[in-house]
């Protein structure tokens, strides 16, 4: 018996990272979509993103309605568009770079984000269509234009939480055990207790 063996072909000046940059900015009409409830903490309000229709304000409190936002990512990197969970209005920045609340439809570039997560373990989103205006807000939740933002900017770092009730967390998974009797005990009850 022959045994057929894999070949791996080397490939001369191929830059992998151009390929990557490309299928990055691709939308991906194959792959699962991802969509993900979360709470955009602003670094500089210190409070949350909130999607009020065409308003966009950062001064939503924890669990706030309005400060649920659906993170929908259809590509193959970290491209990704933010609508409001309770209005259905996507973030966007127009071209002042203005972030602005829309509706749904057949033109969307300006509502999509690059997300980038910085050295300091916030994130950054970076409009996809205007490349390096950034999402920001004042101190009083006011948004900043887009011309006016830096990534090194304490404006354009977010935390993103999970809404109060909707984090993932372990699981309560019980399981049954049969001892030496034969008897079948619950699990989940701590350690098993010895006698002296």
């Amino acid at each position: 018996d022959e045994c057929s063996m894999p070949f791996v072909l080397a490939v001369d000046n191929v830059d992998f990272g151009a390929h990557v940059e490309n299928q990055t900015g691709a939308r991906d009409s194959l792959s699962r979509k991802h969509h993900r409830v979360y709470q955009l903490y602003s670094r500089t309000s210190g409070k949350h993103v909130q999607v009020l229709g065409r308003k966009i304000l950062a001064r939503g409190e924890d669990g706030d309605k309005f400060a649920q936002v659906v993170v929908e990512a259809d590509t193959f990197g970290s491209q990704v568009r933010i609508r409001g969970k309770e209005t259905n209005f996507y973030l966007c920045m127009n071209r002042k770079g203005k972030l602005v609340g829309r509706k749904a439809s057949g033109r969307m570039d300006e509502c999509v984000f690059v997300e980038m997560v910085l050295e300091n373990n916030y994130t950054a989103w970076m409009s996809a269509h205007y490349s390096g205006w950034y999402m920001g807000f004042t101190k009083k939740g006011r948004p900043r234009r887009g011309p006016q933002t830096r990534a090194n900017q304490r404006d354009v770092h977010f935390m993103k939480r999970f809404p109060p009730g909707e984090q993932p967390g372990p699981q309560n998974c019980g399981f049954t055990t049969i001892g030496k009797r034969g008897r079948r005990t619950r699990g989940n009850r701590g350690p098993p207790h010895t006698q002296p």
